[in-house]
Order: C-alpha cells, then structure tokens, then sequence
C-alpha cells in the first residue's frame, strides 16, 4: 500500500475512533478492503428504519452523527431496553476540532402514553420509541434546527468486545470506584484510582464498559464527560498496525453489535463518510457543554438527581419543560459552529516560555508574572503525610505545595471519600495508591495517585500521580509547553481547558489530572504542576 494511502487511513482510524466511540474503527479500517464486502459485515445488522430521522448532506458538506449506546439488540423490541450514551459529534473540514456534545439522558422532557402526556426522562423514549422516538424529542424539545446525517446504536457487548479487540484502553480512573449489587439498586463496578489499562473482559466490573456507564455517586454531568474523556484516551492509545492487523475481527464485531442508518449500509454512504473525515485529519475534541442543571429529587437517595433540566426550563426556569429553551439554542449554535486555528506561537514572560506544538513565530516580551495562586491554599502537611503512607512508591515521590481551596487528600484512615453503604475495607489501599503498571510489551513500571476531592456528590475529584513509564499513551495527545522557573510543564488541552499537566523528570513523570469535567481553572492547574515538590 502506498505510505501516503496507509497515512491517510490512518487519520481516518483516528477521527473515526474518537468519533464513535471505538465502534467505528471498524470503518475507519473499512478502506483497506473492498466497499461491498465491508457492506457484507455491516450487513450483518439490519439497518435502523428509513424514517429514523436522518438527513443526508451534500457530498463533502459537515455532518452530525448522533451515537447511542444501549443494551438492545437489533430485532428484538425497545421495550425494557436502556441507553447510558446519547452524544453528538459534528465533523467540519473546515475546523481545526472534532465537536462533542453528550446529551443528558436524564434530562426530563414531555413523552406521550395511553394516558396522555406526562413529564418523564430523555431516555424512556428509546425504551418506548426506539431510535425513531429519540430522535424526534431530540429535534422536537431539545436542539431547534437539529439535522442528523447518521446514526449508530451500538450494544453494551459490542462496546465491550471492541475494547479487547484493539487492546484495551489505558484510562486515568479519577477515584476509587466500587459498589455492589446485593447492597443497592446500581450495577456493580470494582476499579482503583490511577492510571491503568481497562479492557472489556465480557463486561467485567472492573472493565471499561462499568466506568463509562458508572452514576452512582456522581451525575449525568459527569458521566458524560467521563465518556468523552474515554474517548480521548482511546484517540491516544492505538497504532496503525493494531488496527490493521485487526481489521476483519472489528469489522465483525461492528457488524454483529451496531445498528446503523440505511445509508451506511451503502457505498455512497460509507465512501462520503470516509471521505469527511480523512479530510478532517488531525482534529483534536471539543466538548461542547449541555446547559444544564438538577432538579430536587423525589424519590430514592436525596442525593442522586432525579431529573436533569436545561436552564431556563422546569422548576427554576420561565419554559415550560419540554419547550426548548434559549440556552439550549445557544449549545446547539457553539456545536455547529467551526473552530479556527489560531496561528502558532512562541511567548517568552521573564522566566516563563510557553510555545505552542508547531511554534513558528519569533518570540514576543511581556512583563515577567510567576504562576498566579489565586483560589489554592498550602498543604505541604497532608502532602507530606500522604507521600509517608505509600511507604516504597518504587519511585521519588513529588506532592503539590499547593491544592484547590476548599479540596482535601482523600484518606483511607478517616475515611472521608468512601461511599455509604459499601465496606471501609474495600478503600484501604486506595487512598493513597502505589501500583505496578504494564506496558503494551509487559514492562512492570512503579506508579501512584494522590486522590483529592472537591465535592464527592457531584463528582469532582482530581489527582496528583507519579510513574516511571516515561511515555504512556495519555502524553501522545497534543500539547503545549511551559517553562516555568527551570521546570518544563506539558499541558494537555480539553479545548482550551488544561484536562492534565505534567512534569518530566530524569527519574519519572509526574502530574495533576483535573476533574472529569475540567472544573478547576487553568491558572490553578498551572501553579499546582508548578509548586509540585519532593517529600522528605
């Protein structure tokens, strides 16, 4: 194959894998073999219904897909079945980023039952409509203008067996996730904080398709940036050659497990697809944020939203709930709307350089500023008890001098991030956590997180973590570097938010991850990575 062909899918493979949510590598590979017989693998499936709701662009024009990821399988009736993702993703060749916007499945809209109208979650219309039901909610109550251009409805087993398929995904598990069954109604799920290698494993507790769906103790909010950091760190994560070499085994996969629009099942419909996004090459992700916020629960734990409104509708709002709301107007414009790249750069502040990755520009001056602490406090104390109870970290162990106002180290000895009502034993070796990591070769490396928390209700914890891994796959994303006093910052953008900063050392690499959802300002990120410190 020519290296200019393979390159070109390879860019593909990538756009495709971030698009999807793995389930389109299996087209992202789609161009090394013949149209037809990835249409006999698709074909395994049948199509969703021709009145779905779809729209087709003109060849080339920007496209939305919208992804869903459910429990039901292709011939068997919606009824009782359940969707956990419901996410658009826009594909501009005009823009520099690959738009993102999950929407929340518990937001509460008007649905329509024998009894007539009643108020009731987004997700229920899959359960009682399918695909068709959502779809016209969505264009109906939620995104006015809203045009569809294909859709993918890809099982929970699929989802699993594609993450074994392509090698699993190394993932930068936030917090010690753990529940049970037997002592409460949500699914059971057993993973450690720390950055580590999820796989599907049928499903497993401890495999990827329980983080992504994971809402005990958290939100839609927050699951939904969950999944789209997932995403991300699978973007990250593959070669070329995996997907090559596993290319018949996705396709199949994909044909058995997902449901896809009629045009997808057709030459023109893959060949124009494809050739969107080999031509959207190189985007990073933008994730648009849902206006959204939670109404009071009702019923169940008081502390678990029952409903999820947009802003300026139900209780707190002047819309009545089911009438798109302004702010939901304006999501859906910032969605469309194409990122222009700005030009590169290189900026020299006193004894701060920042660059950009192609920086092609002559230094400019500004007035020197050191890293601004605004809205940190000091806790070199609990810094240096928690690098005290990982004992032999295998490594040096560096702690932040500073941590977020009103943030606190999670502890394993008080207790204070474990979850009611599961066992104090299941979070003894969690917070802090040393570990061993593997390699996609088998290498053991030493590693260990440091969990802080904001607001355990809403789900915003972030870390403070050391490996000697030098390059794990989560530092292949695009960045920008800072020097700040002599110390090189690698900061990994989620749009324009800071999702993690990092520093190389001879001896490791250490750094912060923000919370799921990026709450904490990139000026905080930045005088963190900068006031991180050896302990004694």
């Amino acid at each position: 194959m020519p290296r200019t062909r393979r390159g070109a899918l390879w860019r593909f493979a990538l756009a495709a894998v971030l698009i999807v949510g793995l389930t389109a590598t299996t087209t992202a590979v789609a161009g090394l073999l013949e149209v037809k017989t990835v249409i006999g693998y698709i074909d395994q499936t049948p199509p969703l219904p021709k009145d779905v709701g779809v729209q087709l662009p003109a060849p080339g024009a920007p496209e939305t897909l919208l992804l869903v990821g459910s429990d039901h399988r292709a011939g068997e009736p919606y009824t009782a079945a359940n969707t956990d993702t419901i996410m658009l993703v826009r594909i501009d060749d005009s823009s520099s980023t690959t738009n993102v916007m999950s929407i929340p499945r518990d937001l509460a809209v008007i649905l329509s039952g024998p009894g007539g109208s009643y108020e009731g979650k987004l997700n229920a219309a899959y359960s009682i409509g399918g695909i068709k039901m959502l779809v016209q909610l969505l264009k109906q109550q939620v995104l006015p203008g809203l045009k569809i251009t294909h859709v993918l409805d890809v099982n929970f087993a699929g989802f699993s067996d594609l993450i074994d398929a392509i090698g699993c995904v190394y993932t930068d598990v936030d917090h010690r996730y753990y529940n049970n069954t037997a002592l409460t109604d949500y699914s059971s799920i057993d993973i450690q904080p720390g950055y580590q290698k999820l796989c599907g494993d049928n499903q497993s507790i401890s495999g990827a398709l329980a983080f992504v769906r994971f809402r005990h103790t958290d939100s839609d909010v927050v699951r939904n940036a969950r999944q789209q950091d997932f995403l991300r760190w699978a973007k990250d994560g593959y070669s070329s050659d995996q997907l090559v070499a596993n290319r018949n085994n996705l396709l199949s996969i994909f044909g058995r497990h997902v449901q896809a629009d009629h045009s997808l099942h057709t030459t023109d419909g893959l060949i124009d697809l494809f050739n969107l996004v080999v031509n959207a090459a190189g985007h990073t992700v933008k994730s648009i944020p849902f206006p959204e916020y939670f109404g009071a629960c009702t019923a169940g734990d008081a502390q678990t939203p029952c409903y999820v409104y947009a802003i300026g509708s139900g209780p707190e709002g002047t819309a009545p709930v089911g009438q798109a709301t302004p702010a939901e107007a304006a999501a859906y414009r910032r969605f469309l709307r194409p990122t222009i790249a700005p030009p590169p750069a290189t900026t020299t502040t006193g004894t701060t350089t920042t660059r950009t990755p192609t920086g092609a520009r002559r230094p400019s001056r500004r007035p020197a500023a050191g890293p601004n602490d605004a809205g940190l406090i000091a806790d070199v104390h609990d810094g240096e008890s928690q690098a005290a109870l990982l004992g032999q970290a295998g490594m040096p162990v560096l702690y932040p001098k500073m941590i977020v106002a009103g943030s606190e180290y999670c502890s394993a000895i008080t207790g204070n991030c474990n979850e009611w009502p599961e066992p104090a034993s299941e979070y003894e070796h969690s917070y802090p956590r040393e570990y061993l990591i593997h390699d996609r070769r088998g290498a053991a490396h030493a590693a260990y997180v440091m969990t802080l928390v904001i607001n355990s209700a809403l789900g915003e914890y972030y870390t403070v973590q050391g490996m000697s891994w030098q390059h794990p796959p989560i530092f292949n994303a695009v960045k920008r570097v800072q020097t700040i006093d002599g110390k090189h910052l690698s900061e990994y953008l989620d749009g324009r938010s800071i999702a993690l900063i990092a520093d190389h050392t001879p001896k490791g690499v250490y750094w912060i991850s923000n919370t799921l959802a990026n709450d904490i300002p990139n000026s905080q990120m930045i005088a963190m990575a900068a006031s991180l410190t050896p302990a004694r």
